[in-house]
């Protein structure tokens, strides 16, 4: 990096195991009264006439090109697949939020329509195979990395699409707004989350037995490089512990392809010195490349909603979330709602437990989620105008909760009521979709 005051290039610092740990510990939790909200929405993008039909690289990257030049407030970014994510800045309330995105988002649109493209919002592509739009170092050694575990990574990294909520890590102090109680809360609340927004149950032009297949992607891809930490040790030990014992999935080279270490943790490389010793850059980019359900960076971003129908779905799960997060009196009752959730994870990391599994098969039919999905949509639709959500807001909120939540129902219910079968029967959907070892790859 470039040394401001003199122009001149500073060599890269290397770190020891020690610094390591106390970077992430100090960096990881950033904590004080929650002030701020954010939202990364990922989309998928289809052709205009038949979402079936494919594009090809050169008019996606027409369309960005024309999207480069189009002033936006939100961050602009492209991902492996072509997938496109609009990043917003940190909101001083959600209506800012709101407001700021969808305005990008009509931008956004206006341009890819003249292209004839459009945003879709399914949280795992319904009829494409994984395909590389973009082609970079850090891409081809993701891919290399994640092949390792099967074909899921190259699902995930180019045929997925999601809703990022971010929220501040909250007070250093106990109580509903504490950080132990907010990272508890979001490892305890996303399964309800997972159900109720579940988004992808097809692949391939099928149903793959699950509702929210993205979810399973990621579960697919295991559990050190897209699990969480242990929640029964104090947060910034255990973030900092796994940071330490996950893998290295690439090491970066700036004059050639990156290399991709086979099992060398974070730790070990710090150990080792080899193939070079790490410097704090390389721990920067370390902590991108773990995936977790819930990762802190120095926020929490919620990663586990699929993307949603509709040009304005993102703002529910938006809304609901930060609700619960930001309104003491619903965060009080989401973690009451929550808590017998957590006998289900059987002291399992998310998303790997039995919690996690059925929220993302089976949706809201699990009575036990429908019910404190019930709970916490009414606990955030009484906090919203709390704090300061408008009408529109919460006549969309309240309209996911009647349309859904009520009905013990998903998005993903919708894609799928065509493959019910024939009345007379006798058989429900889920009784006919594959299950287990019958999911596709």
């Amino acid at each position: 990096m470039s040394d401001a005051t003199g122009g001149c290039t500073q060599p890269p610092t290397t770190v020891t195991e020690a610094e390591v740990e106390a970077l992430v510990r100090g960096i990881c939790f950033k904590t004080g009264p929650p002030r701020l909200l954010g939202v990364e929405v990922e989309w998928l993008v289809h052709e205009l006439r038949d979402p079936r039909l494919p594009v090809s690289p050169e008019r996606l990257e027409a369309a960005y090109a024309a999207l480069r030049t189009v002033p936006l407030r939100s961050a602009l970014t492209i991902e492996p697949g072509g997938q496109l994510e609009l990043s917003s800045p940190p909101a001083a309330s959600l209506m800012e939020c709101v407001g700021t995105v969808s305005a990008d988002l009509d931008a956004v649109r206006a341009v890819l329509r003249r292209a004839g493209l459009v945003l879709t919002g399914l949280g795992h592509d319904p009829w494409r195979t994984p395909r590389r739009f973009l082609r970079e170092p850090r891409y081809d050694a993701m891919e290399a990395s994640l092949d390792r575990a099967g074909p899921a990574g190259r699902f995930m990294m180019c045929a997925s699409a999601s809703v990022q909520v971010c929220v501040d890590a909250g007070h250093e102090e106990p109580g509903p707004l504490g950080h132990v109680r907010r990272w508890w809360l979001a490892h305890q609340l996303g399964p309800v989350l997972v159900a109720a927004f579940a988004n992808s149950p097809l692949a391939g032009g099928r149903p793959t037995g699950w509702l929210s297949t993205r979810q399973l992607r990621w579960t697919q891809i295991g559990a050190g490089r897209a699990g969480g930490p242990v929640l029964d040790a104090v947060p910034r030990g255990a973030w900092a512990r796994h940071v330490l014992d996950s893998t290295v999935m690439c090491v970066r080279d700036d004059g050639g392809p990156w290399q991709v270490p086979q099992e060398l943790t974070f730790r070990e490389w710090t150990r080792s010195g080899t193939p070079r010793p790490p410097t704090r850059e390389d721990l920067d980019y370390h902590c991108t490349t773990l995936f977790p359900p819930v990762r802190p960076r120095g926020h929490l971003e919620l990663r586990m909603i699929d993307a949603q129908p509709g040009n304005d779905g993102w703002i529910v799960p938006l809304a609901v979330t930060a609700a619960l997060f930001d309104d003491p009196e619903a965060a009080e009752t989401a973690y009451r709602a929550v808590k017998p959730l957590a006998e289900r994870t059987r002291g399992m990391p998310a998303p790997h437990n039995p919690l996690w599994r059925d929220a993302a098969r089976v949706g809201l039919a699990d009575p036990e989620l429908r019910e404190v999905a019930a709970c916490c949509f009414a606990a955030a639709l009484r906090a919203l105008p709390r704090i300061g959500a408008g009408t529109r807001v919460v006549d969309a909120v309240e309209a996911f909760r009647d349309r859904y939540v009520a009905r013990g129902r998903c998005p993903a219910d919708d894609l799928l009521d065509g493959t019910r079968a024939p009345a007379g029967t006798g058989t429900d959907r889920r009784d006919a979709l594959p299950h287990g070892k019958d999911t596709p790859s």
